[in-house]
């Protein structure tokens, strides 16, 4: 059956027993990840079970990535932390804001964004989650000593010669132990069992029986979540947009990241906008049951594929796998002591920041450094969009002079002396004639905004030319403020007295600036294909000997 039949893409049958391997697999890792997502995103242990339960299991099925495991992850928690926080007076307002992302990424999907997530610069991707990996160990600090976390960043770097200088022994101990085996757990180890549910395992034994004192996770209820039934406020309509786009935003660069990384894994191909639509169905239902959101979890989908998951029944059976669990683990769960869990998101923190990108930091180029360390700076200390914002604005700044230099080294006169093969022998003979007196501009590349102001600046800078030829035929593309650029040329030109003839304008070229009216600025006979027909009608408007 073809692939395009499939209700369910990448959906196949010849790889059960990889898929079932796989998906039992990342669900033993998925276990202990949601738990402490849950917690520190302040929503409860059970809502982190229930993120990675839904947002699993539809992303799996309406997903686009058929290797990928989805459920809560780092920087969604971190955002959702905030969001459960800004909105605890009434928590059914936090669950819309998730629902809202979901349908936000849903319309991702439907506008075909997708394809230009993959498009963000490294620099700004690199300084948003390394930031997103200090938040974590900033805010897991303090649980892993046995003190509550304030929740702000800020506060709890300035807590912290309180926090490790007056710690709870029993909760350092067994937070500081998980931590070890998260770091140094043997690789022996590691191919039976995943380092966080050892952690999780060792750590609540040792609690429960040595180290009674260290703070746990307490009752924690089992069975079907309720419905929470969306709940829009008036009163902060903007500010529930505008956490909901932030969290859709992240969730989608977050998924078709690690979408590429299972690609890469794989080697296939993923559909980044049939993911956006499973990703956010699996969002707007945890918000329905809920439940934290969650994105594409790279972790997990390389343990998937590692064990053998390929297909999109190994996501699924990843999270039935957990709802089985979710079903009786409530009694187990409860002993979980808080600092168990800060020591495995440390680690989770720690292996967010991008730390192959800081190893090349001497040999990378400095404004992608600086750009990245604004970003990381901004995300920690700021806010999370801003950031993003920024990094996107001061990326796009740097491109366009990086494109503007290279246009503006592009942009070469020709007179009769230079050695250019391209000047037939008339030409150079009417060049020659004229004695400066007709200025040949050759512009190359595509004529943008950028660029536009240096040009102009340039070409007003010859002063001694009668007449002014502006080649364009090596321009494949313009915009509207370049067009409004070479307008101010050619009528800067007229008011001088010049004359302006134009060259070489490509179909897309004369597109833009028939539709603007600079075209309506040439006289008849003033537009032509080649540019030694125009030197010729130079020649003419200036009387030379050598027009006839």
């Amino acid at each position: 059956m073809s692939e395009r039949l499939h209700l369910i893409h990448g959906l196949r049958f010849d790889n059960i027993k990889g898929d079932i391997f796989g998906g039992v697999t990342a669900a033993v890792v998925a276990l202990p990840l949601a738990l402490a997502f849950g917690v520190a995103s302040g929503a409860g242990p059970l809502a982190g079970l229930w993120g990675a339960i839904l947002v699993g299991f539809f992303a799996a099925v309406f997903g686009g990535t058929p290797a990928q495991v989805s459920g809560p992850t780092g920087p969604m928690t971190v955002v959702t932390a905030g969001i459960v926080m800004q909105y605890a007076h009434d928590p059914a307002i936090a669950f819309t804001v998730v629902m809202m992302a979901g349908a936000f990424q849903i319309a991702f999907s439907i506008s075909g964004i997708g394809k230009y997530i993959n498009l963000m610069p490294m620099p700004v991707v690199s300084g948003f989650m390394s930031g997103i990996g200090c938040i974590i160990i900033a805010l897991q600090l303090a649980p892993l000593f046995g003190h509550v976390t304030s929740g702000n960043v800020v506060e709890s770097i300035m807590a912290l010669p309180f926090v490790v200088g007056n710690p709870l022994v029993d909760a350092a101990v067994v937070g500081l132990l998980s931590l070890a085996l998260m770091c140094f757990l043997p690789r022996a180890v590691k191919r039976i069992l995943p380092p966080a549910l050892v952690a999780l395992i060792v750590g609540t034994v040792c609690a429960y029986w040595f180290l009674p004192e260290a703070p746990v996770l307490g009752e924690i209820p089992t069975g079907f979540p309720n419905l929470t039934w969306p709940i829009i406020d008036t009163a902060t309509l903007a500010s529930m947009l505008q956490s909901a786009f932030l969290l859709a935003m992240l969730g989608t660069i977050d998924s078709l990241l690690t979408s590429l990384v299972a690609d890469n894994v794989t080697q296939t191909h993923h559909r980044p906008n049939r993911e956006l639509l499973g990703q956010g169905i699996g969002n707007m239902v945890a918000g329905l049951f809920g439940a934290i959101p969650g994105a594409g979890a790279t972790m997990r989908t390389v343990i998937n594929v590692r064990a053998g998951g390929r297909t999109p029944i190994s996501g699924a059976l990843h999270a039935v796998v957990l709802f089985a669990v979710v079903m009786g683990l409530g009694p187990l769960a409860s002993h979980i002591p808080h600092a168990v869990l800060a020591g495995i998101l440390i680690k989770v923190g720690f292996d967010i920041i991008d730390w192959e990108y800081l190893r090349r930091a001497r040999r990378a180029p400095k404004t992608g450094l600086i750009l990245m360390v604004i970003v990381l700076l901004l995300t920690v200390f700021v806010d999370l969009i801003v950031a993003v914002m920024v990094g996107l604005v001061l990326a796009s700044l740097v491109l366009t002079k990086r494109m503007a230099d290279l246009h503006m080294a592009g942009l070469t006169t020709i007179s009769a002396d230079d050695d250019d093969a391209s000047l037939s022998e008339e030409e150079r003979s009417i060049l020659r004639a004229a004695q400066g007196h007709i200025m040949v501009f050759v512009l190359r590349g595509p004529f943008s905004f950028g660029a536009a102001t240096g040009v102009t600046r340039r070409i007003r800078q010859e002063v001694d030319h009668s007449v002014l030829i502006l080649d364009l035929s090596e321009v494949p593309m313009i915009d509207s403020s370049a067009s409004f650029a070479l307008e101010e040329v050619i009528r800067n030109a007229g008011v001088k007295g010049r004359h302006a003839l134009l060259v070489g304008v490509r179909p897309a070229v004369r597109t833009i600036l028939a539709s603007l009216g600079v075209l309506d600025l040439f006289p008849a006979g003033h537009v032509h294909r080649e540019r030694e027909s125009a030197i010729r009608h130079a020649a003419i408007l200036l009387n030379l000997d050598q027009a006839t």
